[in-house]
This record gives C-alpha cells, structure tokens and sequence, in this order.
C-alpha cells in the first residue's frame, strides 16, 4: 500500500518562532541599555558605599578629634576676624593649613580620597531662643548622596581662643568670638554649647 507523505512545516515554523523571539529579546535590551543612563551621581552598591565610608570617616574625625581634644581646639582657633589661616570670609575652603588642630584627621580622612567636605558650627543664642551659625569649612554644596555626621562640644569660660590663644572666652568672648555665651551674667563657667557637623561628599 503506498502512503503519500505531505510536506512538514512545523521545523521551519519553530525556527522562526525562535529567531523573532531572540530578535525581540535583543532589541528590548539593547532599549533598556539607552533608556537608563549611568552617570557616576547614580545611585549603585558602589555609591552607597562611598556614602557609607564618608560618614564613619566623619564620625571618626569627630569622635577622635573630642577624645584628643582637637576639636575643641580647632572650634577655639579663631581671632576675631574668622578663623585663623582661612579666606577674607574667615572660612577655610579646603582642608586647613598645617597649623589647624584637624589638619591631619581632615587630610586622612578626606583630601587623600578625594571627598569633599563642609563644617558648619551652630550655637544657641538670644539666651537660646534662636540658633547661629558660623562656616568653618566651605567646599560647595553637598551632592544628594552626601553624609553627615555630628558631635556636641561644650566651651568653657577659660578656654582660650585667638592665633596664640591671646583671649579668654570669659573675657572676651562676647566682643570676639562667633558664639555668644549661653549666660552673658555667668560667662566664666559653662560659655556655650555648640554643636559641629560635618557633611561629605564623593566628588
């Protein structure tokens, strides 16, 4: 008995099936890859850690600067006119000069990774009914992955300030330094409390 045998297009058919759908495939990726731009400010694992290693890095500056005594030190170099060594504005724009008490904790911790950074001091004032605030460190504005961290210091009446710590800030706070004290009656005790922060950023 001879059987006739049609022709099978199902193979054919298959193959091309397959081929569309890898077509599809490649295409819709290749419209993804364009769609999202990467530009170095997007937010990715490596972002976030910068953004991780910034703030224990600030917090490190801080916690070791008031164990040290440094950052005490570094709130109290100033003379008057701003802090000593920095800008017309009293402001450092970078890292401060040798002679600053966090010269070296801000060089480790910042200016050899590249990361830029802002401190800014806030003191009470009008007997704590408002809040002033001075610049110690001005870089730029902080990027929108930058990191804070921040530390309460206490100034005491006898603490000294100026370029050769020719002041007291019993004495002379009130006419030279940034902050008022909390008690313009009681200076000689507790002066202020001031708190420092400081915000970094990969640059």
């Amino acid at each position: 008995m001879f059987v006739e045998h049609l022709p099978d297009d199902r193979g054919q058919a298959h193959t091309l099936e397959a081929f569309t759908a890898a077509l599809l495939l490649v295409t819709g990726l290749i419209f993804a890859t364009q769609a999202t731009a990467v530009t170095p400010l997007s937010a990715s694992t490596s972002n976030q850690h910068v953004e991780n290693q910034a703030a224990i890095a600030a917090q490190d500056v801080l916690a070791t600067g008031g164990d040290s005594g440094n950052l005490s030190a570094a709130l109290l170099y100033h003379d008057g006119d701003g802090f000593v060594g920095a800008g017309d504005d009293g402001t450092y724009a970078s890292v401060p000069n040798a002679s600053h008490p966090l010269h070296a904790p801000l060089q480790e911790a910042f200016g050899d990774r590249q990361i830029a950074f802002d401190i800014d001091v806030s003191f009470p004032r009008d007997g704590g009914n408002s809040t002033g605030r001075v610049s110690m460190v001005d870089m730029g504005s902080p990027s929108d992955n930058a990191a804070t961290a921040s530390a309460r210091v206490a100034l005491y009446g006898d603490d000294r300030f100026g370029a050769n710590d020719e002041y007291t800030l019993a004495e002379n706070g009130s006419a030279s330094f940034y902050a008022p004290p909390v008690d313009a009656d009681h200076p000689e005790v507790l002066y202020t409390v001031v708190e420092v922060r400081i915000t970094a950023w990969q640059m």
